[in-house]
C-alpha cells in the first residue's frame, strides 16, 4: 500500500514539475526582458538616464515579441488541424483512380490509360508508346487537344500490327501550335491503395506508382 502511495506521490509530483517548468519556460522571454530592463534602469546612469521613449521602445519590442510567439503557437495548430483535416479527406480517395505525375502507362487485357495536362490549346498532339528497352512501338496523333488534363487510351496495339503483351510500359507526349513547341506535363493513371500522413504530408499509395503526395494528385475518377 505504501508503495502505491509512494508511486503515486512521485508521479503527482512530477506531473506538477513538469507543468511548472513548461509555464516557466513559457514565461521565461518575457519574465527575462523585464528583468534586463529593470536592472538596466537601476543602474542607469543618473547623469543620462533613459528617457520615455527608450523605455516605451523597449516595452514595444517583447510586446512585438511575446505577440509573434503566440501568432507562431497558433498557426502550428491551425497546420496540424489542416493537415488531419486532409488526412481525413483523403481516405475518401482509397478505391479510387486518380492521375498523377508520371510516364508510366500500365497495359491490361482492357487497354491502357494516362493522361497529359495542358496549360493552352494545340492543333497537333502525338503520344509515342515506349517498350521497357525505350523502343517506340506505337506513335498516336491526337491532332487538336484542348487546354487543362485529357484522357489518353492505348488499344494494346503496336505500329507493326501486333498484340502488345500486357506490362508496364512508359510514354512520350510532344505537342505544337502553330509550329511552335508547347509544354506537355504527362499523367499516369493508377489506384489509390491507402492513405498515409508523413513527414511530408499526407501521402497516396498508388500500386506501382509509389508514394504521391495529396497535393500532387491532379484528377480523382
Amino acid at each position: 500500500m505504501s508503495s502505491v502511495q509512494q508511486t503515486n506521490s512521485q508521479t503527482v509530483s512530477s506531473v506538477t514539475t513538469t507543468g511548472i517548468t513548461a509555464k516557466k519556460q513559457a514565461e521565461d522571454p518575457q519574465d527575462r526582458f523585464l528583468k534586463l530592463l529593470v536592472t538596466q534602469m537601476k543602474n542607469q546612469d543618473p547623469l543620462k538616464p533613459l528617457d520615455n521613449a527608450e523605455v516605451t521602445s523597449q516595452l514595444a519590442q517583447i510586446s512585438t515579441v511575446t505577440g509573434i510567439d503566440k501568432l507562431n503557437t497558433t498557426l502550428q495548430l491551425l497546420t496540424s488541424d489542416f493537415e488531419d483535416s486532409q488526412s481525413i479527406e483523403a481516405t475518401g480517395m482509397i478505391g479510387h483512380s486518380a492521375f498523377v505525375p508520371g510516364k508510366s502507362i500500365s497495359l491490361d487485357g482492357d487497354g491502357a490509360i494516362a493522361g497529359i495536362e495542358l496549360a493552352q490549346p494545340v492543333d497537333q498532339l502525338k503520344v509515342t508508346i515506349l517498350d521497357s528497352s525505350g523502343i517506340a512501338i506505337r506513335n498516336i496523333d491526337l491532332l487538336a487537344q484542348p487546354s487543362g488534363i485529357s484522357t489518353i487510351g492505348w488499344d494494346g496495339m503496336t505500329d507493326s500490327g501486333a498484340k502488345a503483351a500486357n506490362g508496364e510500359y512508359t510514354f512520350a507526349v510532344s505537342a505544337k501550335q502553330g509550329g511552335n513547341d508547347i509544354k506537355v506535363n504527362t499523367l499516369s493513371f493508377g489506384q489509390v491503395n491507402s492513405v498515409t500522413l508523413g513527414e511530408q504530408g499526407t501521402l497516396l499509395d498508388i500500386g506501382e506508382l509509389g508514394l504521391v503526395s495529396l497535393s500532387n494528385v491532379k484528377q480523382v475518377f
